[in-house]
């Protein structure tokens, strides 16, 4: 199962990696997974991570951390789906070209997130799985934290989360402070996050915490390499 990861540089993508590596891929069967690299789409005019808002370099030091080649897919802001798709389908056509099988994604409970995932990749070669689905939220941020995973969150939607969770880090005080109608792993889109620290890594990523901004009806909180 050569795999490659749509990685959003984000707590559940990492920990995914994780399960991965460790042998744990849920519907996965028996065989074993061989990742074979990461694939992020860009925002191209910003240079950052699509809806994490976070920059190339943080996410270059995490493929270097991971020992993966990076496929970087650019998408303009805003992104007409056609224009997407088409960014999406010729990244699949590579994969496949190169001896992919398999691509995984760390959605966790959207069924309708789900069944987009599976008919685009229908017939194109490359099988999805999906190693988290179906997990217990609550008890899978737990699983995330026990685990050493660190994670910041860089991005928070204030229609349904106070502006003010922008830039803290993802652990037992962190969920301890989410409104209960939160999704503990914001799954529905209430936060995003940038992985820094965990087994999946081969040594930790120095981040230094910016500038927070609200744009697009969004809150980011920016991250820097340290030094």
């Amino acid at each position: 199962m050569k795999t490659i990861v749509s990685w959003s540089s984000g707590k559940d993508s990492a920990w995914m990696m994780h399960i991965l590596r460790d042998g744990g891929a849920r519907g996965a069967g028996s065989d074993i997974v061989e990742v074979g690299a990461l694939l992020t789409t860009i925002n191209e005019p910003a240079q950052r991570v699509a809806m994490h808002a976070v920059r190339v370099e943080l996410l270059e030091a995490q493929a270097d951390r991971l020992g993966l080649p990076l496929w970087k897919v650019p998408i303009p802001s805003p992104c007409p789906n056609e224009i997407y798709e088409r960014a999406m389908a010729d990244a699949v056509a590579r994969a496949v070209a190169e001896g992919f099988t398999h691509m995984a994604f760390a959605d966790l409970f959207l069924e309708d997130i789900r069944r987009y995932r599976e008919d685009r990749l229908a017939g194109t070669g490359l099988t999805p799985i999906f190693p988290l689905f179906g997990a217990d939220t609550a008890a899978l941020a737990r699983e995330m934290i026990a685990g050493g995973l660190g994670a910041r969150l860089t991005c928070v939607d204030p229609r349904v989360l106070d502006r003010a969770f922008a830039g803290r880090d993802f652990g037992a005080a962190l969920l301890a402070d989410l409104p209960a109608s939160i999704d503990p792993c914001g799954e529905r889109g209430e936060f995003h996050t940038f992985a820094y620290d965990g087994p999946m890594f081969s040594r930790p990523i120095d981040i230094e915490t910016g500038v927070t901004v609200e744009r697009d009806g969004f809150v980011f909180t920016d991250l820097q390499l340290a030094g």
